[in-house]
């Protein structure tokens, strides 16, 4: 399972369309409509592909891929072939291109390893720390778990901003 994401506007734009389902059945193949902004297909190599627009907007894809026979000319290019509508249908669902994709993937991972962070942090100052009340340690713990609920939840934007609050809390 993988997660892109999307630029804003662009699914409502892509819904205006057609929405998702549409858009995939000009790249693959026995496209079948789940929903507007759901689909199953496959094309070539990827026997199976299943995506959505999540709640957040993201771009949620999971593709199960077979290796060609690499010694069949033919075969390695339908493979190549399959390579290329996956990538020209992921520029066009998500607005990015693959660069810009895997910029966007980093900064996501980023964000989860920054709200990570805060919480050991967090933890440790309060392991630390003699002077701190009662009531700030019980906000702090609040705000861990509303933490590790988001991380759970893949909102690691979320996460991150609570993360930085939860440190402005501990340390003013």
């Amino acid at each position: 399972m993988e997660r892109f994401d999307v630029k804003r506007g662009l699914v409502k734009k892509i819904g205006e369309e057609g929405g998702l389902s549409s858009l995939a059945s000009k790249y693959f193949d026995n496209v079948d409509v789940k929903g507007v902004h759901v689909f199953s297909a496959s094309h070539g190599i990827m026997t199976s592909i299943e995506g959505k627009y999540d709640d957040s907007g993201a771009l949620i894809v999971d593709v199960t891929n077979v290796p060609p026979d690499f010694d069949d000319p033919d075969a390695v290019k339908s493979a190549m072939d399959a390579r290329k509508r996956w990538t020209q249908f992921l520029d066009e669902a998500t607005g990015y291109n693959s660069k810009q994709r895997g910029d966007k993937a980093k900064e996501w991972a980023k964000k989860a390893s920054k709200a990570a962070s805060g919480i050991s942090s967090a933890r440790h100052f309060m392991g630390m720390a003699t002077n701190l009340s009662e009531d700030i340690k019980k906000q702090a713990e609040a705000m861990i778990s509303e933490i590790e609920a988001a991380l759970e939840a893949g909102d690691n934007t979320r996460a991150a901003g609570k993360a930085e609050k939860l440190g402005k809390l501990l340390n003013p």
